[in-house]
């Protein structure tokens, strides 16, 4: 990302809004925003497969014993209006067939996924994926639960509306209640 241009853009945002970017407390804006974009953008980079190479780290276990991560906190942005997805929380589960993945690789996994402008449907969808290349399994479900602020603080703005979408695939399409119910 070319940091100076991205500061000209959100200079020119601003004096489109009819703000003056030279005023006390805008000044420093464009760049503290530029930066922000780097950082809440960063998956932007990597495609699925290079998620998958970097977090390629599992372990030989013998177990066909379903494993829940549960509540990985994490947020993103609508690509329909570049707004917040907040209140989110990922719950990843599998059924290893000879690998386990290390537990840390999840929530980075997740992470990387949400840094870019998303659907909240394509998050799963993505995290799904990245572990299917990663562990060469389908036995695969992720539930993502948000807030949107394109739903709660503009348009039909109905706070505390939550969204949840999910990604069922292998054994979870017909037992994904364990992802639900599994012992809190």
């Amino acid at each position: 990302m070319d940091q100076q241009r991205v500061e000209g853009l959100v200079r020119e945002i601003l004096l489109e809004l009819g703000e003056n970017p030279d005023r006390e407390g805008l000044q420093d804006t464009p760049r503290r925003v530029a930066s922000m974009f780097q950082e809440v953008f960063a998956g932007i980079r990597y495609t699925n497969a290079e998620i998958a190479s970097m977090c390629d780290r599992k372990f030989r276990v013998e177990t066909t014993d379903p494993i829940i991560i549960r509540d990985i906190p994490c947020f993103s942005y609508c690509e329909h209006h570049m707004a917040l997805m907040y209140n989110m929380k990922i719950t990843i589960g599998y059924v290893p067939q000879g690998y386990v993945l290390g537990l840390s690789k999840f929530p980075r996994i997740a992470d990387l996924v949400c840094r870019r402008l998303q659907l909240q449907e394509r998050i799963g969808l993505d995290i799904a994926d990245i572990l299917e290349m990663i562990l060469g399994i389908e036995d695969i479900g992720v539930i993502v639960s948000a807030e949107h602020s394109c739903v709660t603080a503009r348009g039909i703005q109905k706070p505390g509306s939550v969204t949840t979408t999910t990604v069922l695939r292998g054994t979870f399409k017909d037992n994904w209640r364990q992802l639900l119910n599994w012992d809190k």
